[in-house]
């Protein structure tokens, strides 16, 4: 299986599909690259090489006890681009991915990333705050902790209900999308599964946002149970001049169904323009 040695050592998995101009796919919590296979044959079938690594912790990486922060994670993002010498670069991520690949181009990607595709993304902030007051409150993520400590598995058992809208009425995600979520999460470790809540929720992205001037895709579903629209995707396209905000009338956080249809010819268009 091939692996990347990241700055302090931690070895990260990654797979990689394909020929072409790169795009790189970043999942989201508590997720792998997995998340991304139909993406992935997509863009590799259509004349791109697809890469996509598990996060440190997830998956099949290294379950590091520290750098489960969001600079670490895009320092490892880096380092996987950087060893595989990859140039004119699309990125793409998911959630917690979305933060990730925008603190890398933000502090890493000078020269190498071309554009940048976000959907459910979490900058930039999520937190409420006095300085970001339409967040979600602090205490959603230390239940989200509490839930993770408890009993993760049932945890994700049940959060995969609000990721996927399965809790709406009229939903088709299907109960193997909902095991499949479970399955990635149980993959990832206990510690770097609590400590990256931190790391979604915390992070301010607001000066990456800002340093950003590739074409940015932003891409939202305005059900989104787990990361609002309006305290996300809404606000990053106020502060990147080069973005263009696509909403998904109806689609919740998960990338399936519909949405997944409707998002993945939006992706395709997007890399291919």
């Amino acid at each position: 299986m091939p692996y990347i040695t990241a700055a302090d050592g931690a070895q990260i998995h990654y797979r990689d599909w394909g020929t072409g101009q790169p795009v790189v796919f970043s999942h989201g919590w508590p997720l792998s690259g997995n998340a991304w296979d139909t993406e992935m044959k997509l863009v590799a079938d259509n004349g791109f090489r697809a890469i996509a690594h598990d996060r440190r912790g997830h998956g099949l990486s290294e379950q590091t006890w520290s750098g489960n922060d969001m600079d670490t994670y895009a320092a490892d993002l880096a380092a996987l681009i950087e060893t595989l010498d990859l140039h004119d670069v699309i990125l793409v991520g998911h959630s917690t991915g979305g933060g990730e690949v925008v603190r890398y181009a933000a502090r890493h990607g000078a020269g190498r990333v071309s554009k940048i595709v976000t959907a459910g993304a979490v900058p930039p902030v999520m937190v409420q705050s006095e300085s970001n007051p339409e967040g979600l409150p602090i205490d959603v993520f230390d239940g989200i902790r509490a839930g993770v400590l408890a009993d993760r598995s049932q945890f994700y058992q049940d959060l995969s209900a609000a990721f996927f809208g399965t809790n709406r009425e009229g939903s088709t995600i299907s109960q193997g999308a909902r095991d499949e979520f479970w399955r990635q999460g149980m993959l990832v470790g206990l510690k770097a599964a609590y400590d990256c809540v931190k790391a979604f929720s915390e992070t301010d992205f607001t000066e990456d946002l800002k340093a950003l001037t590739v074409p940015m895709l932003v891409a939202h579903g305005d059900d989104d149970q787990i990361v609002p629209i309006a305290d996300a995707a809404e606000k990053t396209v106020t502060l990147v001049p080069t973005a263009t905000l696509k909403v998904y009338p109806g689609a919740p956080h998960g990338i399936a169904g519909p949405y997944q249809e409707a998002f993945d010819a939006d992706l395709l268009a997007f890399i291919r323009s």
